[in-house]
């Protein structure tokens, strides 16, 4: 029965539930893939994930017997993962469609196979478009997917999790800080158009807007010093003995050689070679036709998470990941994944982070959850940004998965926390004397309609932000993120990045303000790579011991923004950037229904989660919370 299929077996097929978006159904087709389109596709076999959850529950619950008593990726495969005859009858058929290069991946997570799109859309019985879309900044851009759920055999549908692969490359968001919005400082920027701590620098406005006339200068970046200062990171504890892995869909230039002219710029310790470490994982994705769309010049999302990383955990060994494959989902999926098989005895990293999102219905939810399952077994804590835009992502809403929010921060002249609020702006623009509300900008959070709250939840989260109405029942749901540290663009971190050349040769180290979730995502693994130094286990899945110390002198409890605030604190006035740019306004902590169903609350709150870390005492709590 688990031999390959014959004719009529391959006739008898059945759906894949979850393998296509549904938001397809209302996008416009711009037209179908080329059919010689070279693809590769990961069909994500089914695990026993009921039972390989009860152990991680049981692995990440001090007092239980099986507390930190953690598996091997080997023996993680061998106790929940799928036969490994479902793998080879998979791939059989696989390889009967016509797909080449057919691969059973080493933890039996998933077979890839590869061919042209006709080929891939006579297998798996769907039509792959190109559709017209708008990205997160509102610009109009293409997204490619298949226009149903997959088609498989159906004496192989039931060990069928998802397909990814079939979606190809999404258009990279650009990030606030690298490309400056109407009124934010780049680095021509006159001065003063950015602050060096909070409020050095204030200004007044007229008309009034939301009520506000005064606000202060976005920063021109924070150091190091500044935001370890702000987040309690202390000499005792650098992270040293932990390994953190960075996944990533771009290999940097120069990484290690831009990490040492980080740690000169900052005054920190100047790395040693032995702990950066980059390695690949995945196929390589050929280079785009003459012509074709091409990223922004400057990506430098790897460096700011290395950078990041070092700012709170100087002492720790970073291995940075970098997923290949055209699909950039698949290509983090992967890459986040290959940390978890690792070499078969032990997992690569017990710290990892993910500074990327996937919005709902990007990819099959499902095999996120058997990814952050898997890790929650072995014993490695998985980090998500929350996303920066509000609501929730495949990636951030998993119950198993640890979801990093974003906050705005003022930090002052004395290295001082002035403020912390839910980084959710609502941005206004002045133009000839009249204000126009372009709407809020912030980390996502919200609750969830697929998960259930888990236990960890329980008695922390309000029922405010718990409940949900599905269908014509209120349930009780996931809510999100966990916790959270700085991730607005006004009050972001300077790190910095080395280009290549026209010739490839690497250039000087230049510098940029950076933030969003994929800043706080690192920071907050750094500081858990502190709290973890010395200890002879990890603390892996790391959410019930968070929760067990909400509300305790271990975090920051983030609140929201009132009118008892001074006025530079509830905002950022924006100068204008050039001839052609307006001067503009961010108002803190924006809670408009319109916009954002989050909120920023005293306690829990889907801001910002239990809160932020607040040094020695979060890193002694975690401690003491898994003795």
């Amino acid at each position: 029965m688990l031999g390959m299929p014959d004719g009529a077996q391959a006739a008898a097929g059945a759906a894949v539930p979850g393998t296509a978006s549904p938001a397809v159904r209302a996008m416009t087709v711009a037209g179908s893939v080329p059919s010689s389109q070279q693809l590769t596709v990961q069909v994500w076999l089914k695990p026993d994930l009921a039972g390989a959850a009860a152990f991680a529950d049981a692995v990440a619950t001090p007092g239980s017997a099986e507390f930190h008593h953690y598996l091997s990726p080997d023996a993680y495969t061998a106790r929940f993962g799928p036969s490994p005859a479902h793998a080879r009858a998979l791939a059989r058929w696989l390889g009967a469609e016509g797909l080449t290069r057919v691969n059973i991946s080493a933890g039996r997570d998933y077979v890839s196979a590869t061919g042209p799109a006709s080929t891939v859309q006579s297998a798996f019985q769907v039509r792959i478009n190109r559709y017209r879309v708008k990205d997160a900044n509102g610009r109009p851009s293409l997204i490619q997917s298949n226009d149903r759920d997959v088609t498989v055999p159906a004496s192989l549908a039931g060990d069928v999790l998802g397909v990814t692969g079939l979606g190809g490359a999404r258009p990279a968001a650009t990030r606030g800080a690298a490309t400056p919005a109407p009124g934010r400082p780049g680095e021509a920027a006159a001065a003063p158009a950015c602050s060096r701590y909070w409020a050095q620098h204030t200004q007044t406005f007229h008309p009034a807007y939301q009520g506000l006339t005064k606000g202060s200068l976005p920063v021109c970046g924070y150091s190091a010093g500044q935001i370890r200062a702000a987040y309690g990171a202390t000499w005792t504890d650098t992270g040293k003995g932990q390994t953190v892995a960075l996944t990533e869909d771009e290999s940097p230039t120069a990484m290690f050689q831009t990490l040492k002219d980080y740690a000169k710029s900052n005054h920190l310790p100047a790395p040693k070679p032995s702990q950066f470490r980059e390695i690949r994982s995945g196929t390589s994705c050929p280079a785009p036709a003459r012509g074709a769309a091409r990223a922004a010049a400057v990506n430098d999302e790897a460096e700011m998470d290395s950078e990041a990383l070092y700012a709170m955990a100087p002492g720790a060994d970073q291995l940075m990941v970098i997923g290949g494959g055209c699909d950039e989902d698949q290509a983090l999926l992967d890459a986040a994944l290959a940390v978890l098989t690792g070499n078969g005895h032990h997992p690569s990293a017990s710290i990892e982070s993910n500074s990327w999102q996937i919005p709902l219905g990007e990819v099959p939810e499902r095999t996120v959850h058997a990814i952050d399952v898997r890790a929650a077994a072995e014993g490695v804590g998985v980090y998500f940004a929350s996303g920066d835009t509000p609501g929730l992502t495949a990636t951030d809403s998993d119950p198993y998965a640890m979801s990093v929010g974003g906050t705005s921060l003022g930090i002052g002249a004395t290295d001082n926390r002035v403020f912390e609020t839910g980084w959710s702006d609502d941005y206004g623009s002045l133009d000839h004397g009249k204000w126009t509300d372009v709407g809020v900008s912030g980390g996502g959070g919200g609750t969830s309609r697929v998960y259930g709250q888990p236990a960890y939840q329980k008695g922390v989260v309000p029922a405010s932000m718990s409940h949900v109405r599905i269908g014509n029942r209120i349930a009780t749901e996931r809510a999100v993120p966990d916790i959270a540290a700085d991730g607005d663009p006004d009050t972001g971190l300077l790190t910095g990045y080395i280009q290549s050349d026209s010739q490839g040769k690497p250039g000087p180290y230049r510098t940029m303000v950076n933030a969003g979730t994929s800043l706080a995502c690192p920071l907050i693994a750094g500081l858990v790579a502190d709290a973890q130094q010395g200890r002879t286990s990890a603390f892996g899945f790391v959410n019930p011991l968070i929760y067990r110390l909400a509300g305790t002198r271990a975090f920051h409890d983030v609140l929201p923004v009132g009118r008892s605030t001074p006025q530079q604190d509830r905002d950022t006035y924006l100068p204008a950037n050039g001839p052609s740019d307006g001067t503009g306004v961010d108002v803190f902590d924006s809670q408009e229904r319109t916009q954002t169903q989050q909120v920023t609350a005293k306690g829990y709150d889907t801001m910002t989660g239990v809160g932020t870390p607040n040094g020695a005492a979060f890193i002694a709590g975690l401690r003491h919370a898994a003795p």
